[in-house]
């Protein structure tokens, strides 16, 4: 018998808005998504997955590599294989499924990253209802890389928020947050300057807001590490962040310390 259940919040982006008017593709990071997905289920815990149309997420080609699982190749087929053929990742149901019924049977809560989330994930009004849930209930709740702009869908106005970001408006940004569950709390994202070497390297363009910077408008306490692409993760009560693809490990091993501690309190 499964210690617990843990929800997975997929994106449904594939692609993000850019400066100037273009768009770049991006989806959801592979290894991002299987090295937690793996370590619940190793650990004990059942995993659903679910995402805002109910279709499975696209996975970022850039994260389909190697490089990405500490250069193992063997560690990458594996999570291709999870990630093809685990029942886990593939019967996906729609948040509004989820919510309908009830989100009292969930242990806890987790968001990969890759870029997607900064689209539709927050923003998503359903988004905001589960993130409410698992906050007055102090629940575990985790966030990878760009996984963490996900908690602004909590906002009482996160579509609105998401609009000034794009037009550069900070003030009304700032205005619109209020009232946000997580502002004063510690937390991690990628970094402003992980994300200028992306721009220049991949996308080769600017993005319209850095991830940071918009945490911060809300009145997030955002915390990033000394060094670039090096694991960091901050836990502050019931929330859990990691700052990039390498954190995968060490948030995994956090969510799961969370809920077998939250399960022995119970």
């Amino acid at each position: 018998m499964a210690k617990g259940t843990v929800l997975v919040i997929g994106s449904n982006a594939t692609r993000i808005e850019l400066q100037g008017g273009g768009w770049a593709p991006t989806g959801q990071y592979l290894n991002e998504t299987v090295v937690p997905a793996m370590a619940l289920i190793d650990a004990g815990y059942d995993v659903v997955l679910a995402t805002p149309d109910g279709t499975k997420p696209h996975i970022d080609e850039l994260s389909d590599s190697a490089g990405h699982f500490g250069g193992d190749e063997a560690a990458l087929a594996q999570a291709r294989a999870f990630w093809a053929n685990d029942p886990a990742m593939n019967a996906v149901r729609t948040l509004g499924e989820v919510i309908a019924e009830g989100l009292d049977g969930y242990a806890g809560l987790f968001f990969p990253g890759g870029h997607a989330p900064a689209v539709d994930l927050m923003q998503d009004a359903e988004v905001g209802v589960i993130l409410r849930h698992f906050h007055e209930r102090a629940k575990p709740t985790a966030l990878l890389c760009h996984g963490p702009i996900a908690v602004a869908a909590a906002m009482p106005h996160a579509r609105e928020f998401r609009a000034a970001l794009i037009a550069g408006d900070t003030a009304k940004a700032a205005e619109w947050a209020k009232g946000w569950q997580y502002a004063g709390y510690r937390m991690t994202v990628f970094s402003t300057s992980e994300e200028k070497i992306v721009e220049d390297n991949v996308l080769h363009a600017q993005l319209y807001f850095y991830m940071p910077d918009a945490l911060r408008i809300a009145g997030g306490e955002v915390i990033t590490g000394a060094a670039d692409f090096e694991p960091h993760v901050i836990v502050d009560r019931e929330l859990i962040t990691g700052q990039n693809p390498r954190s995968d490990h060490p948030i995994a091993a956090a969510l799961v310390e969370a809920l077998d501690r939250a399960l022995i309190a119970a």
